[in-house]
This record gives structure tokens, C-alpha cells and sequence, in this order.
């Protein structure tokens, strides 16, 4: 066989691999969070003081972890696709410090209909405390 041969082939081999790779993850079904069991408990409060306290500790054991959280909501931020939950503990140079909890857009219509003031049981995905809030994503409600 021919070098020319031997290149056009593996280049396409390569090519039809990366193809099946992109099919692959398009097309598996990612989990559904809200039917995720939580590795934590715990109120909304004793998170933030915890990630407040010390930081990398924290990220170690809540980071990419379901965390289910109860506390009282202090606010709800909302755009067009995005709802916000935050639970605010402290005012720094930037506004609340607390708790922000960006809601899976099958809960965007009930989340807008609750209250600041409302105690809500809500579960998300840790990804972090960014010195100022600790980020939930992928929350739902808990019944």
C-alpha cells in the first residue's frame, strides 16, 4: 500500500473516531438531577459558615457533591431562562454574600412563585465558593 494511501486512511479513521466520540456525548443521557440523592444535608447557613470558615477544606468534601440545603430565601433573581435562589448571610463590597442557587428550568414557574421570606428544601450540585457565595447549580425542589 501506498504512503498516501496509508495517511488518507488513517486520517479518516481518525476523523469517523472523533465523529462517534461527539455522536457519543450528544446523544448519552446525562442524569437527572433532581432525582439525584443528596451525599449532604445540612441548612443553608451551616454551608456558608463551613465554605466561610475554610474554604478548601470545604471544596474538598462539597465539591461535585448533591447538597440539600433548607433555609429562608432572600432574594429571587430571574431572566428570561435563569431563576436564582440566594440566600444571603453577609453584605460585602460586592452586595449579598451567601448562597446562590441557579434552578433547573423545570422549576423556573414554581421557583418564581415562592417568596422572599419563604423557607424553601431545595438540592443542587456543589461547584464552589468564589469568596463571596457558595454556587449551587442544577437545584430542584424538595417536596
Amino acid at each position: 500500500m501506498s504512503r498516501k494511501r496509508k495517511y488518507f486512511f488513517g486520517t479518516l479513521g481518525i476523523i469517523v473516531l472523533g465523529v462517534i466520540c461527539v455522536y457519543w456525548y450528544i446523544n448519552h443521557p446525562h442524569p437527572r438531577y433532581e432525582k439525584l440523592r443528596p451525599d449532604f444535608t445540612l441548612t443553608s447557613k451551616a454551608l456558608f459558615d463551613e465554605f466561610k470558615s475554610n474554604g478548601k477544606a470545604s471544596a474538598l468534601k462539597y465539591n461535585g457533591k448533591m447538597v440539600e440545603i433548607k433555609g429562608t430565601i432572600s432574594k429571587i433573581e430571574a431572566s428570561d431562562t435563569l431563576v436564582t435562589i440566594v440566600f444571603a448571610f453577609s453584605q460585602g463590597l460586592f452586595g449579598d454574600e451567601g448562597i446562590r442557587c441557579a434552578m433547573l428550568s423545570k422549576f423556573n414557574e414554581s421557583t418564581r412563585l415562592l417568596k422572599e421570606g419563604n423557607t424553601v428544601d431545595l438540592k443542587g450540585l456543589c461547584q464552589g465558593y468564589n469568596e463571596t457565595d457558595v454556587i449551587l447549580e442544577k437545584c430542584s425542589l424538595v417536596k
